[in-house]
This record gives C-alpha cells, sequence and structure tokens, in this order.
C-alpha cells in the first residue's frame, strides 16, 4: 500500500476459486466425485469435506471452489475429476491470481480474530481425547448446517451426552501458560447461551456445568440471562479454574477435578468438556498491520485512544470490531458504525461522486389478476426443523386455494434462497407470496426486497411467523406446533389472497439534526455531524456542556479526561455549524422522520426548531445511597467523588494508611438487576492512583466478580501486583460498616478462607451504580421506548444497537446503558452514521402501511384522534372527519381497532383481509 489519508493506492490480490461462478449450480457434483477428503474447518475439524468444496454464507451453502491446497491436479498433475463430471462446466483450471490496484480516500480493517489452540495446553487433552471440544466446534456441533445436522450428540460415539461441562478462560486471563492477559470479553456469554441452548437440544435432564474465575455479564440484559440460566434452566455455576481434564477409565467419559466450596477436592464426571476459548489476532493480521505501519497494543490489536475509538495510529485507517479489541456482536456492530462515520468525515467534497443506483425491474401491475401464491417454508436449521415436521406443512400448504407453487428450504432468508425465489417468482408467475418462517421484525424487509428485484410491489408479502410464535415456544410438543404452524400458513394464504400493491409516499428530508443531550456522547454526535456538513442544534438540560465526564479523572488507558473534554467543548462552542441551547429543555414533537419540528423551552423562552433527525443522548448519573453510613460520614464517598478530589490534587489522599472499595452497590441486585458495566475497571484506575500517592498505603477491594474485560484485565493484573488485596462476598453477605473514632471499620465475610474478616480503613469507596435520568420526556415526546431499569430500548440489541424502530429517531451513550468513555464516543459516531443515511438523501419513501379514512363512514366522533399515540389524526375543518397525515402514520392499527363504523382502513391489514385471516383460523 502506497500513499497517504485521502489518496491510498492500495494493491488486492484476488485468488482464483477454479470455478466459474455464473455457471456453477451448486448441484454437488464436484465434492460427490472428488477423491480427495479433508477436515472441514467451517465444522471445526468434527466432520471432512472434499478438496472440491462448498463455500458458504449465513451458515448456507452457496457455490463451490477448488482447494489448490489439497487439489490432487495441483498436487501430482492428475486426476480433474471435478472438471470431467461437472454437468455446467463450471470447473475452470485456468483461473490465474489478478492484481488490481485500488484508490480510496479511507481504509477501515475488520480482520476479525482467531480463536485460541487449546492444543497448546497440553492438560486438557484436547486433539487426544475427542469428546473435548472447543467452544466454537460446539456452536457447530449445535447448527444445522454442522456435521451432527444439529443434533446434540458426543463425537466419540455419536450418543446423545448428559452432562457437560464448560471451562472458562482458555487461552485469556493465562500469561503464563497462554501468553494472552487479556479477557476475551465474550466467552462467559457464550459459554451461558450454549448451556441454555444444549439442555433446549437435549431435554431438561442435560446437567450442564460451568467452571469460571469470575462471571463477566456486563452488557445490556446479560445479567439477567445469567440469573435466568441458574435460576430457570437450572445450569450449575461452580467458581473454580479447572487445571486439568482426564480421560475415565474404560469409558468414553471424562474427569474434572476441582476444588469445592468447602475447600476439598472434588472429582466429577461428565460425557463432554467445552474449552471456551478465547479470541486472539490471526498471525496474518499481525503481518498485515505490520505492512500498514499500525501500531498494536501488548494483546496483539490494533492502538487506539479512548478519544478516538476507531482510529488507528496511521492517519486515514480506521478499524473496527475484534482486531480492535475482543468484543461481543453489539459492540462490534456498533464500531462498524463509527468507522464508517469517522472514515468518511474527511470525505465530504466527494461524496456521491462515485455512487452507483442499482437498476430495478419494472413493477409489474397484478391488479385484476387471480392469485397465484408462492409458499416457502423455512426450516431455519433446527429453530423450526427441530420441532414442526416442514414437509407436512409444505404438503399441506400444497392444498390451499390459490397457492401455484410451495417450497421448502434450510434458510429462506439466504443469499442462494433470495435469488432462487426471485427467479421461481418469474418462472412460475407468482403474484403473491407467504414466507412461513421466523420474525418479519428482522427479516421481512429482506423478503421484500427480493419480492422489488422480481418485479413485485414489496407489499405482496405475507410472513407466517412459525419459529417465534410456534416451534419457539411449543417445543415439547412437536405434534401441536406442526398443526399450528399449518394454522397459521392457511390464515396467511387466506389474507396473501387479498392483499394489493401499496405505494409509498415520498417526504422531503430536512438536512438538520438535533442532538439531545451535551455530554460526551451528544457532542461528539454534534462534531461528526458538522464534520460531515450538517447543522446541528446541541441541546443541554443543564448550564455547562460535559455531562459526567466533567467528573471523571482518567481514563482505563491513563488518559487525561478533562484535557480532552475542555478541548471537545471548546471545538463544540466554536462550531459554525452547531448551535448550542444550554439551560435547555425539549417541550413539545411534531412531525415525522425528515421533517420533525422540535420546541425548546430556556426559562420563559420558547424556540421552534426544524430538524430531519434527532439524536437521544441524555446519559446516565451516578447512584447515590443509602447504605454503608454514605451520607453520614465524610469518610464515605462515591467513585466520582473520589475522582473530583483526584482532579482537585486533595492533599490529603496521600496521608491516608489505608483505602477500601465495595463494588456493585446498588447494581446486581433485585431493583436494579444488572451490571453498571465501568465500575471495576474505575477502581482499579482509582486504587493504583491511591499507590502511585503512597505506595505503602493498605488498599481493599471487596467484590462480587471482577469484571476488567478486554484489555482492561491489565488494570487489575496491574493492581494484585502492587498488592491490593481482593475480598470476595456474596450476594446477601454484604459487608458492613460501623464508624469509629480511628476510622471506619469494614467486617465482610470471606467464602474463600471460610471465616468473617474486620479491618481498618480511613476512606471508603462505594462503587455504585449507573442509573437513568428518571426524567422521561424526551422518550415520551418522541414516543420511544425505554425498559424497567429505565434505559432506551433499541431497535435490536445486536443488529440495530444505536437507532430506535421510529426511523429518523437514534440513541447513544449512557442514556442506552452504562459504558465507559471510549465505547460511549463510538456509539455517538454509530448513531452519527447512521442518521446520515436520511440526512444524505434529498427525499426520503415512507411506509406504504399507513390509515386512510372512508369519508362517507366517518362519523366524526373522533375516536381515533384520542387512541392514535403519534397525533397523526385531526378533524377536517369543514366536514369534521378524520383526516390522517400518512407522513406521521405509523401503521399501529390502532386508529382502526378504535372505530365503530369501520370507516378507518390500516393498508395492508384492511377488514377483508383480517376476517379473511380469522375464518381461515377456524376453517382447519
Amino acid at each position: 500500500m502506497d500513499g497517504e489519508a485521502g489518496d491510498f493506492r492500495v494493491k488486492v490480490l484476488t485468488r482464483p476459486r477454479y470455478v466459474d461462478m455464473a455457471r456453477c449450480i451448486a448441484c454437488g457434483t464436484c465434492a460427490e466425485k472428488c477423491p480427495k477428503k479433508v477436515k472441514d474447518e467451517y465444522n471445526a475439524g468434527l466432520s471432512t469435506r472434499k478438496a472440491a468444496y462448498v463455500r458458504y454464507a449465513q451458515a448456507v451453502p452457496l457455490k463451490y471452489a477448488i482447494d489448490p491446497d489439497n487439489c490432487i491436479y495441483f498436487r501430482k498433475g492428475k486426476c480433474r475429476a471435478c472438471e470431467k463430471f461437472c454437468p455446467s462446466q463450471a470447473v475452470d483450471f485456468e483461473q490465474r491470481e489478478q492484481t488490481r490496484v485500488i484508490r480510496t480516500g479511507s481504509i477501515i480493517l475488520a480482520p476479525g480474530s482467531g480463536v485460541f489452540d487449546p492444543g497448546k495446553l497440553g492438560s486438557y487433552g484436547y486433539g487426544q481425547l475427542p469428546n473435548v471440544v472447543t467452544s466454537l466446534e460446539f456452536e457447530r456441533i449445535l447448527s444445522a448446517t454442522g456435521p451432527f445436522q444439529g443434533h446434540l450428540v458426543r463425537p466419540s460415539d455419536r450418543k446423545t451426552p448428559q452432562s457437560i461441562a464448560w471451562l472458562q478462560c482458555v487461552g485469556s486471563r493465562d500469561p503464563h501458560r497462554a501468553g494472552n492477559a487479556y479477557c476475551s470479553s465474550v466467552c462467559c456469554m457464550y459459554a451461558i447461551k450454549e448451556a441454555v441452548v444444549a439442555k433446549e437440544h437435549a431435554g431438561g435432564d442435560l446437567d450442564t456445568a460451568i467452571f469460571y474465575i469470575d462471571l463477566r455479564t456486563h452488557g445490556k440484559d446479560f445479567e439477567r440471562f445469567y440469573e435466568t440460566a441458574g435460576e430457570k434452566h437450572g445450569v450449575r455455576f461452580i467458581r473454580n479454574r479447572v487445571e486439568t481434564v482426564s480421560p475415565v477409565a474404560g469409558k468414553d467419559d471424562l474427569s474434572v477435578a476441582y476444588v469445592n466450596k468447602e475447600g476439598r477436592r472434588v472429582e466429577e464426571e461428565f460425557h463432554m468438556v467445552v474449552l471456551s476459548v478465547g479470541l486472539e489476532t490471526r498471525p496474518e493480521t499481525l503481518k498485515l498491520a505490520e505492512h500498514l505501519g499500525i501500531e498494536l497494543t501488548e494483546g496483539g490489536f490494533c492502538m487506539t485512544d479512548s478519544f478516538h475509538p476507531v482510529r488507528s495510529s496511521r492517519k486515514g485507517i480506521y478499524v473496527c470490531g475484534s482486531f480492535q479489541g475482543p468484543k461481543d456482536i453489539p459492540q462490534s456492530v456498533i464500531e462498524a458504525g463509527a468507522a464508517a462515520s469517522a472514515a468518511t468525515e474527511g470525505l465530504v467534497s466527494v461524496r456521491h461522486s462515485r455512487t452507483k443506483r442499482p437498476l430495478q425491474p419494472l413493477e409489474i401491475n397484478v391488479r385484476g389478476e387471480a392469485p397465484r401464491i408462492g409458499v416457502f417454508v423455512c426450516h431455519c436449521g433446527t429453530n423450526i426443523g427441530g420441532v414442526i415436521n416442514v414437509p407436512q406443512v409444505a404438503a399441506y400448504a400444497r392444498t390451499l386455494p390459490g397457492v401455484t407453487y410451495v417450497e421448502e428450504n434450510l434458510f429462506t432468508c439466504s443469499q442462494d434462497t433470495q435469488e432462487k425465489m426471485r427467479d421461481v417468482i418469474k418462472h412460475e408467475s407468482l403474484n403473491r407470496i407467504v414466507v412461513a418462517a421466523c420474525t418479519p421484525r428482522t427479516h421481512e424487509g429482506l423478503f421484500q426486497e427480493t419480492l422489488i428485484r422480481a418485479g413485485l410491489n414489496k407489499y405482496l408479502l405475507e410472513m407466517a411467523n412459525i419459529r417465534n410464535q410456534d416451534s419457539w415456544v411449543h417445543g415439547n410438543n412437536p405434534e401441536a406446533a406442526t398443526e399450528k404452524a399449518k394454522d397459521l400458513v392457511r390464515m396467511a394464504v387466506a389474507k396473501a389472497g387479498l392483499i394489493t400493491p401499496l405505494s409509498e409516499p415520498e417526504v422531503a428530508v430536512n438536512p438538520k439534526a438535533l442532538v439531545l443531550g451535551g455530554g460526551l456522547a451528544g457532542m461528539v454526535a454534534a462534531k461528526s455531524l458538522s464534520a460531515h456538513g450538517y447543522e446541528v442544534v446541541l441541546v443541554e438540560r443543564k448550564g455547562l456542556l460535559g455531562g459526567q465526564a466533567r467528573s471523571l479523572f482518567t481514563t482505563w488507558q491513563g488518559e487525561d479526561i478533562r484535557r480532552s473534554l475542555d478541548a471537545l467543548i471548546q471545538s463544540v462552542e466554536a462550531d459554525p455549524r452547531v448551535e448550542v441551547h444550554l439551560s435547555t429543555e425539549i417541550c413539545r414533537v411534531e412531525g415525522f422522520v425528515g421533517n420533525f419540528e422540535s420546541v425548546l423551552k430556556s426559562g420563559d423562552r420558547e424556540i421552534t426548531v426544524g430538524h430531519g433527525i434527532a439524536v437521544i443522548a441524555t446519559g446516565a448519573q451516578e447512584y447515590k445511597p443509602d447504605e454503608y453510613l454514605y451520607g453520614n460520614d465524610p469518610r464515605v464517598m462515591t467513585q466520582l467523588e473520589l475522582d473530583r478530589r483526584f482532579i482537585d490534587k486533595d492533599p490529603s489522599l496521600s496521608g491516608l494508611r489505608s483505602a477500601a472499595f465495595i463494588q456493585c452497590v446498588g447494581s446486581r441486585e433485585p431493583k436494579r438487576p444488572y451490571c453498571s458495566r465501568v465500575c471495576c475497571t474505575h477502581t482499579m484506575s482509582a486504587a493504583l492512583h491511591l499507590k502511585e500517592l503512597n505506595p505503602d498505603m493498605n488498599i481493599y477491594v471487596l467484590y462480587r466478580d471482577i469484571r476488567t474485560y478486554g484489555e482492561r484485565e491489565s488494570l487489575y493484573r496491574k493492581a494484585r501486583g502492587k498488592g491490593v488485596s481482593f475480598i470476595r462476598y456474596t450476594w446477601g453477605g454484604n459487608p458492613q460498616v460501623l464508624a469509629q473514632e480511628d476510622g471506619l471499620e469494614v467486617r465482610v465475610f470471606d467464602p474463600i478462607l471460610d471465616r468473617p474478616l474486620s479491618f481498618g480503613v480511613d476512606l471508603l469507596v462505594l462503587a455504585t451504580a449507573v442509573v437513568p435520568y428518571r426524567d422521561e420526556g424526551p422518550a415520551k415526546l418522541f414516543k420511544v421506548p425505554v425498559n424497567e431499569n429505565g434505559f432506551l430500548v433499541e431497535a435490536h440489541a445486536k443488529l440495530a444497537p444505536s437507532e430506535f424502530a421510529t426511523d429518523g429517531l437514534f440513541l447513544c451513550g449512557m442514556a442506552h446503558y452504562p459504558k465507559p468513555v471510549d465505547e460511549s464516543i463510538a456509539q455517538a459516531l454509530a448513531a452519527v452514521s447512521r442518521g446520515l443515511t436520511l440526512l444524505s438523501k434529498d427525499r426520503i419513501r415512507i411506509s406504504g402501511v399507513t390509515s386512510r379514512v372512508i369519508p362517507e363512514r366517518c362519523s366524526g366522533c373522533l375516536g381515533c384522534v384520542q387512541v392514535c399515540p403519534y397525533g397523526a389524526i385531526a378533524p377536517h375543518q369543514e366536514t369534521g372527519a378524520a383526516v390522517v397525515n400518512e407522513a406521521l402514520c405509523k401503521g399501529c392499527g390502532a386508529c382502526a381497532a378504535a372505530c365503530p363504523s369501520e370507516a378507518i382502513v390500516l393498508m395492508g391489514f384492511d377488514h377483508r383481509e383480517i376476517y379473511a385471516q380469522i375464518h381461515a383460523a377456524f376453517a382447519g
């Protein structure tokens, strides 16, 4: 690679697949005739494949390729059986490597990561004991496209296991044996998920045990999932790091030795052992980094700083995903959006200069045609097919009136099935489509796009949710689930025969943004929007910008927060595109995506602002406890109060002889059953700074689980090395704090020593929960949801973590969930990235699923006005009849349900269609 930011020249090498993709029909003849067998890396080596093998996308076979490293022809110069027998003459051994140079202004690195090879640790028997598998291999065992077609069996004898153990931190948090000192962040949650899914596959009798050091369920709703796994599903959690796995003589079973709560050595037998392997950067990625000249961290990840979390050390090169550091899907998706936003800030002048619009076929007019309904029934791997008799449902669909084509699919959402569906629609002249699969919430848009590419109106689609509403809730009764699936398909077909094409009106976009919240996330969002060329109105309820970041001392990497924060504030205040409103709150909102109108109130003054999108970054605050003598003794303080003393360089801190931190104050308890994510790392940083001020200070950390995820683990390791004492306590056995004349007395029961402890300290710091502001004004005004804990609810936890289900509204920062500085900034950039998809357009289409009024039926009772949650209905000034503003209408149907004279019709769900479904429900 040559060049610099704004004008990189990247040389790209494309390796041949030796198969013509245009000719390949994915029939599998090449693999069938190929004599060479090798281990299938896609199934983690648990099965074999041929040298002519299938390539996958979305876990579904697409096209075939020739593996030159194992192909007999490439190794010995003979064979070519695949070429001889290929019916479409797609095999092409004349293909060669191709090199081309791409000119680009920015580069985003998203190479992902590999997993640790546990074969390096001989004590677990991996590679020698067949029933010791990695977590990735176990994922493939559970998968419908895996080596056992989704059946939970162990590799040695293909029998269903009755007991499975998961061993955590294999290749993570182990600098001596594995060489990786960091926490891989994802392993605890995927182990819990695998244990729960395994129980669903094998039934409730399966014994599952997870051996762990600290349970790190620090993500949104993760703690709830952890609690549910233990209480509802019976997953056992055993706090112990297992060092060895031994074979059981005469059997394929495995023996796991550990020390129980009573301090006795116990040996327990399991049918399988799953090693929760950590993430690590692949060797080829390390070479790529060296070639690009970017710096790496001690753990081998791309080095970034907290205020630029997706920017590498080389200007113009950005990073996202697990190469930036170990992380889960939601954070990877957030960083992908953040990288896209950051990478395009410097390319505004050439926006759309190379944009190509795909040509779509003309829409076929099907009005007046008799219904020709195609039904596609999905197995969804074993999600549906493992419970419902899909062939039986498909056979039943063929008997329904109007149905002219029926097909079963392993994964209807896969790329190859979408292409086939498009071709089938054309070939069979289908004019209505029913997809019996999963929820339309996540997949309806995908299938609608397929209809568009086939020349049909996107609204000629009906989905029957036979997964969420059937197989997932009736897994213990397959026969009843199959009958219910038939009912759902019959109802969908009845409605499909009556649905008509809908049009989507266009609206102009106001290229201006409103950002609510002048904290760190809100300011970053405002600056990024401005950098992309858009005007921003930034609203802060308090008299100063900065939010909670004003009270923070340093980031986990030791960066001075106030210095960077002050620079950001000055930049925002000096930005001509950013209009800042302090001591201001939003009091009214009208309008719709692309054309919102908000009224801001500051004292007695009101300002009306028009904007196309809104970003909600209203933040959160520190919980003020009523326990541990807080508020009654000045020696007891919160973490932010200690940070304030650090910022002020309080000289009294150097004279302290001892200090204690109590973790999870107000978190992970019935009132707030979530982890506040930032507290453990914050405590490590504070404890280390106290040690810097006075190396002889005795410091105690009382904890339930230490959750220094990712490379933050280095702080925990450093704190232990500096002599910080860690004392675990359990829920229900909370510490007690007593005020004494010469200090504070802390009492706690140590479950490791199995005895109570008591010690005196000069200072007690409470790691209190992060709680949302209970002012639900912005949420109510914009009609966006909050969860039971008061945090904003995103459109999709994994796939859309920075946007609301309501178009044009986005979220970021701690209003979404507790998060540190770098993650708040990343989500702010991600929210901007999503917002730019609207602001960058002059006009956008709005949904065709809106309500319409039949004037001659309307009596003017205006019951619809009262029930409409979006203010989309108003009385006509002359006739008094209801009138719907289609741009405001969200298609919820409340008005249609409330109207006593059926004067309001929800397009796509009109009364004929609904009644047809109801009649069909009872026709079986």
